[in-house]
């Protein structure tokens, strides 16, 4: 059977540069954390959603706090990981690293999701599924169409790390193989779709055709297993940076929705001392305090019995881990009443949280916000790929994506895939306000 080996998993060479890694001071994934930070696709995430669109409370977490969360979880997972797997590790890698990789890919988990969180993806992949979109759509290949009909924050964030920053189209950011081995999530590409499937159901990926062989080159300099066709094995570490999501969004989407009136505390209590399991519960709850604090307490001591349960997984799983063979989420192998209380923590979500009506009808704004743009944006990418005159409109619309342009021989699905890397990186504030603009409306 086949197994990878940590000494290429844990390669700190970079994708796009020739020059070995010569970092004294910091590690060289360490290194790759502050670019992720100083990154402009990082910075806006401070203005996009997290779960909840436009929300007005300072309390609830965007984008750009949920990935700091993820991030300091996932150092947590990854330093204890390391830590019971030590005698395996090449011994020019510490547990700090492997800490630093996890932390650095955690921070970019979301760095590709449009305005509006999910409800952004799903508006963008409908936009490119309408009725009138068909004479368009037939001009481009299958692979093609459905990356567009399909679009993904996974697979943009990985567009962003490795083309769009700070060295477009040598390299992108220039991180190291292992940082962007632990972001992959889903190292494969989009599959051609039949019709009728729903927008929210569609097979994740994590990589467009115009990254393909940048995916391929990741791939080979780690070692990754070939599943198939542009298709492999997820890197082990990628399973920690799904953990610590995992753990946080589930965790917070319940603290937001009890800090917006959502839910109520006596709901959420019971879930969180599950999860603490043998833990004893924090004083906080035997205390006169707000419940919000009392909850927080409570989120402390659960991410602490999940951290531990994950890394220790992780130690006993470590063979179907280097092997490609283990199948769903670390979280499957902790104990029943760990896994068991975030499949109820998430239900509870989904049932009063995600279909609250006042989250769908700011996300039905979202909806039409985003249609308008694609709807704008689309016609002046088709006018240049026809080499039309443009509009004076279209003029304005293509200043807009000036700096998003990576060739300058384009053709119709180069020029959709640069109005997407715009679109996609508008903060919910300014996708708003721009469409409101094009509609003759005074933001």
């Amino acid at each position: 059977m086949t197994m990878m080996s940590w000494q290429h998993l844990l390669n700190a060479n970079r994708l796009g540069s020739r020059k070995p890694h010569d970092e004294t001071a910091r590690s060289p994934f360490h290194k790759d954390y502050d670019r992720i930070v100083f990154s402009g696709g990082f910075r806006r995430l401070n203005r996009k959603t997290q779960v909840h669109p436009l929300a007005q409370h300072d309390a609830v977490h965007t984008r750009l706090t949920h990935s700091l969360e993820v991030s300091c979880v996932g150092r947590s997972l990854g330093m204890l990981a390391a830590e019971k797997i030590i005698n395996e590790l090449p011994h020019w890698v510490s547990p700090a690293d492997v800490g630093a990789i996890i932390q650095a890919a955690c921070l970019a988990h979301d760095i590709g999701n449009p305005p509006f969180g999910h409800a952004g993806e799903y508006a963008i992949r409908d936009w490119f599924l309408l009725p009138q979109q068909a004479q368009l759509m037939a001009l481009l290949p299958p692979a093609q169409f459905a990356d567009l009909c399909q679009f993904e924050g996974n697979a943009q964030g990985f567009r962003i790390l490795s083309q769009l920053e700070y060295h477009p189209n040598e390299g992108g950011m220039r991180l190291t193989y292992a940082t962007l081995g632990a972001y992959f999530k889903y190292p494969w590409l989009s599959q051609p779709i039949a019709g009728g499937v729903a927008s929210h159901k569609r097979a994740k990926f994590g990589c467009y055709q115009t990254e393909k062989l940048l995916l391929q080159q990741v791939a080979q300099q780690l070692g990754l297993i070939q599943q198939g066709d542009f298709r492999w094995c997820r890197h082990p570490l990628a399973y920690l940076l799904e953990a610590a999501d995992d753990i946080c969004y589930t965790l917070i989407d319940l603290e937001d929705g009890l800090a917006l009136g959502m839910l109520r505390y006596e709901e959420v209590e019971p879930l969180f001392l599950q999860l603490l399991d043998d833990l004893p519960p924090p004083p906080e709850l035997k205390q006169d305090v707000p419940d919000l604090q009392k909850i927080a307490a409570l989120r402390g001591k659960a991410i602490e019995k999940l951290v531990n349960a994950v890394a220790n997984a992780f130690a006993e799983q470590q063979e179907a881990l280097l092997t490609g063979q283990l199948k769903g989420s670390l979280l499957n192998y902790c104990k029943a009443s760990l896994s068991e209380g975030i499949d109820l923590a998430k239900d509870l979500a989904r049932q009063r949280i995600f279909n609250h009506p006042q989250k769908a009808q700011l996300e039905l704004a979202a909806y039409a916000s985003l249609h308008t743009l694609l709807t704008a944006f689309s016609e002046m990418s088709i006018a240049r790929y026809k080499q039309q005159p443009l509009s004076f409109k279209q003029q304005r619309l293509q200043q807009l994506v000036a700096n998003y342009r990576l060739a300058e021989n384009e053709n119709l699905y180069l020029s959709l895939m640069q109005m997407l890397d715009f679109i996609a990186s508008l903060s919910d504030h300014h996708a708003l306000s721009l469409a409101q603009s094009l509609q003759g409306i005074q933001p």
